[in-house]
């Protein structure tokens, strides 16, 4: 059995101030296979305060000082990239293509936007006899989830260096060995004792002692808006900065003009990449009304053919859910789509045929969905998309922004003015035309409930830094 029993502060590897361990299961065959300690706020106290210590000497760090360590970072990355596919397709269940080529290689990607950022940020502006400098804002406090665990730990750690600021990161406990990996690259990089910091735990002991901490200048948290609303209420006594990423509920608006079974094949496979476990997964399906049938028919076929199985088998596209907990949460919504009168073309409830162990579920489509059911109002985190009708553009619009979401958005039409107007007129942070891929280097984040604050590229390096005005600093022209 894998045992990580220790944290990592102030650049050594410590053992926990109260011994608390934790059963990690593999997902897939529902099988303890490795164990860890949880923290305390204790343990909190301890990894803060050497990131306060270090935040002294960091902050003062020059560009081209950062610049070296994060291409030091990458370096080291590079040499343990299959191990931490390896962990996270243990830890989460991502099969193996998808936990090397996007869940691994999510960390160096965001390292190289970072780097590419920081070598032309501009950290100050004259404006007058005044300057204005943008500073590291000080000790923050990382909190990443499991369903994208080392892309959320990079898209914070390497803006947080790229700023000049010491952290302290709690990973998911349901995901944690990629993170333990990764603080070893950091450590072999050379990253200064105390610049970053790692504790395990779970949300009450210890993500509520980061959020809550006095030396705390900075939270920034991914994970479910149930959960962000906690960290932000902690977070209020001290007036801390907090930034979150949080849940989504997208919808895909494919046009009449769309090319329509490219379209929502694309739209139905990428909702089930990752097992549908991705806060801007393409849920709700708007199709022209006419259109249902054949979209349910194509969205079906796409099911169909999703091989579900075993992350280690040859082949497979999509493995299972995280957790006991999450897959008994997609089983009752599932249930609830169906109670409510929704059209079931693909998948339903139970585990596919012939697999009678790990948190499996069937890829599944409903249609005929309206934008008052449940399944259409509640982010699944599971293989489970919902195709709606629409009689028009208008009200294709209005059934997209309603929702307390605004993650993510999704437009396909042949017609690329009209996909811009649909785009322009959809409340969300992002919009993806035509199937167009994420860029690193532009903000990725959400209006509503979907969070606040940008991350990636330079906007995620704005995130980490405060403003300071220096008046008087050239003299007044005569």
């Amino acid at each position: 059995m894998l045992e990580k029993l220790q944290f990592y502060i102030d650049g050594q590897w410590v053992d926990p101030v109260e011994p608390r361990t934790m059963d990690v299961v593999n997902p897939a065959t529902e099988e303890i296979y490795g164990r860890i300690s949880l923290g305390s706020s204790a343990d909190v106290d301890l990894a803060v305060a050497a990131a306060k210590r270090a935040f002294e000497a960091y902050s003062q760090t020059t560009r081209e000082e950062r610049i070296a360590l994060l291409e030091a970072i990458l370096s080291e990355y590079a040499k343990r990239h299959d191990e931490v596919a390896e962990a996270i397709m243990d830890e989460m269940g991502a099969p193996w293509g998808l936990a090397r080529d996007a869940q691994a290689a999510s960390g160096p990607q965001h390292f190289k936007a970072a780097l590419k950022a920081l070598k032309t940020f501009e950290f100050e502006e004259r404006v007058g006899t005044t300057n204005i400098v943008k500073e590291a804002i000080g000790v923050c406090g990382l909190i990443t989830p499991w369903n994208w665990p080392m892309n959320q730990i990079a898209v914070k750690v390497a803006p947080a260096l790229a700023a000049g600021c010491t952290m302290v990161l709690k990973p998911s406990e349901i995901a944690p060995f990629d993170a333990i990996l990764f603080a070893e690259i950091l450590h072999d990089a050379g990253v200064p004792a105390g610049v970053f910091n790692l504790v395990n735990g779970d949300g009450p002991g210890v993500g509520s002692a980061l959020s809550g901490h006095p030396d705390i200048a900075m939270v920034s948290f991914t994970g479910s808006t149930r959960a962000g609303v906690l960290v932000a209420q902690n977070a209020a006594p001290t007036v801390k900065r907090v930034a979150q990423e949080l849940g989504g509920k997208s919808a895909n608006i494919i046009c009449d003009d769309a090319r329509f079974e490219k379209a929502v094949a694309s739209g139905a496979s990428d909702m089930f990449e990752n097992t549908g476990q991705s806060c801007d997964a393409p849920s709700r399906m708007l199709v022209p009304r006419s259109r249902v049938e054949e979209a349910a028919a194509i969205a079906a076929r796409v099911a169909a053919d999703t091989t579900v199985g075993n992350p280690r088998d040859e082949g497979v596209d999509v493995g299972p859910v995280v957790s006991d907990v999450q897959w008994e949460k997609i089983q009752g919504l599932i249930q609830a789509g169906i109670d409510e009168g929704a059209t079931l073309v693909a998948g339903g409830t139970g585990r596919p045929d012939g697999i009678d162990k790990g948190y499996f579920v069937k890829p599944t489509v409903f249609s005929n969905v309206s934008n008052d059911m449940t399944i259409a109002r509640e982010e699944i985190f599971g293989p489970v998309l919902s195709i709606l009708p629409y009689d028009d553009e208008d009200q294709a619009i209005r059934i997209a922004n309603d929702t307390p979401y605004g993650l993510s958005g999704y437009v396909s039409c042949d017609d690329l003015d009209n996909a811009r107007r649909i785009a322009s007129r959809m409340r969300t942070g992002m919009v993806h035309i035509n199937g167009a891929w994420l860029d690193a280097a532009a903000p990725f984040g959400g209006y509503k409930q979907s969070g606040n604050g940008r991350e990636w590229g330079h906007h995620g390096i704005d995130e980490f830094l405060e403003l300071k005005s220096v008046y008087g600093y050239e003299k007044r022209k005569k």
